[in-house]
């Protein structure tokens, strides 16, 4: 039996006729996307976010999951989502071949990846590797070494692969891009972006809080804690916005909280390619910082600043003319914010939504790699090769700051 071909309703939306559309929505059965998760159980943060942002618009079910390595939570996790227990797999190498071994239309059509850094890569290679597309949780892998054998794995299967840098979904952040490239801003002279928070102030990890637990254990996390969980979104903002590539750092890493094996405060400056110098802020030990995230942007012509904690404003200031706020849903924002927008000006539109913007775009995506079709040009979502220059900034960042914060060249800059 033919499979169901999977068909994006904003595809059919496309086509061009009434009576095309009509033979079209008569001749193909139409499915939504099969998800599954690995992590992302009782009592995770992160999966619960996954799961609500690609929910969104009624185009993915949730079908499958490895949720816990702890069998009892794992399976109490399945009956909290109201999966079928045989699609509640004890470990992701047997969800990957069981799920692979499906006919077309009842096996998964990608995975979301939403454990500790250390299990990034063996899952996405392994699902990778059965044929299954991915999206995985940010930093992408646990080392550069890593992401570099990642990346040839994405190469090799043509699978698509989705990095959730979750804040280029928002709208205006999307119109600060199309600003910067059609040159409003001028010829960019210095980026700062800083992401302050305050949550690891007290030593929770210690106290067994979860959530900090993994984060501080460089089993676990990796050789870095607070630039690899937050400062890279923060790389990743100012590289989305402005375009330009980190050529060089130097890096400070401070541990304040006596026992923490890794950093949970960083400083950096940075030197882009053609001139343009950055500072780069990222902290979690700041009292009364929730998650002030923002970024400012100066160019020979105007300047741009955005905050996320008031994620639908976008100011423009200019030195010689009053400041401009520009507001996601305005009518003469770009198609590329326009396209991200969900709601009506004036309604708050905010986290879970530009999360699910990215999980719109990986859909388009997959549904185009189902169907065995060419994938669309205009697609706008983290791939491997962000998640490559990612942990080659978390790599430029720790051997600076191990060698007294020289200047430190970003790998494969050469």
């Amino acid at each position: 039996m033919k499979s169901a071909t999977v068909l994006c309703k904003r595809n059919i939306a496309a086509i061009s006729t009434a009576a095309e559309k009509k033979i079209t929505e008569a001749s193909i059965m139409l499915r939504k996307l099969n998800m599954g998760m690995v992590g992302g159980g009782r009592g995770a943060f992160v999966g619960g976010i996954h799961r609500m942002a690609a929910r969104l618009d009624g185009e993915i079910d949730l079908v499958a999951g490895a949720f816990s390595s702890d069998p009892e939570k794992n399976k109490q996790s399945g009956k909290d989502l109201f999966l079928d227990p045989q699609r509640v797999y004890s470990d992701y190498q047997t969800m990957a071949k069981t799920e692979a071994g499906l006919l077309a239309g009842k096996r998964i059509d990608f995975v979301s990846i939403v454990t500790p850094n250390h299990l990034h890569f063996p899952i996405a290679k392994e699902f990778l590797e059965a044929g299954i597309n991915v999206v995985c949780d940010k930093p992408m892998t646990f080392d550069l070494e890593e992401a570099f054998s990642l990346r040839n794995i994405v190469k090799k299967t043509g699978k698509v692969f989705v990095l959730t840098h979750n804040y280029i979904g928002y709208p205006i952040v999307k119109e600060g891009r199309e600003l910067v490239r059609r040159g409003t801003l001028g010829s960019i002279l210095k980026v700062i972006v800083e992401y302050p928070q305050g949550w690891l102030l007290r030593p929770i990890d210690a106290e067994g809080q979860k959530q900090a637990v993994w984060r501080t254990d460089p089993e676990k996390a990796g050789a870095s804690a607070c630039v690899g969980d937050i400062g890279t979104h923060a790389e990743n903002l100012a590289r989305y916005i402005t375009g330009l590539e980190i050529e060089e750092l130097r890096a400070d890493f401070n541990t304040y909280v006596a026992g923490r094996r890794l950093e949970d405060d960083a400083d950096l400056l940075l030197r882009y390619r053609g001139g343009t110098r950055g500072v780069l802020h990222a902290s979690q030990v700041l009292a009364g910082e929730e998650n002030d995230f923002n970024i400012r942007v100066y160019g020979t012509k105007a300047s741009l600043e955005w905050h996320q904690e008031n994620p639908g404003d976008l100011s423009i200031k200019y030195p010689d003319a009053p400041k401009q706020i520009l507001r996601r849903g305005q009518s003469n924002l770009s198609d590329a914010a326009v396209r991200a927008t969900r709601l009506p000006t004036g309604a708050p539109e905010g986290y879970i939504e530009g999360f699910a913007n990215i999980y719109r775009e990986a859909t388009r995506a997959i549904c185009a790699e189902v169907n065995g079709e060419g994938a669309p040009q205009d697609l706008d979502f983290p791939t491997v090769e962000d998640g490559v220059k990612g942990m080659a900034f978390i790599t430029a960042a720790v051997q600076s700051t191990k060698n007294g914060g020289v200047w430190t060249r970003l790998p494969g800059t050469n």
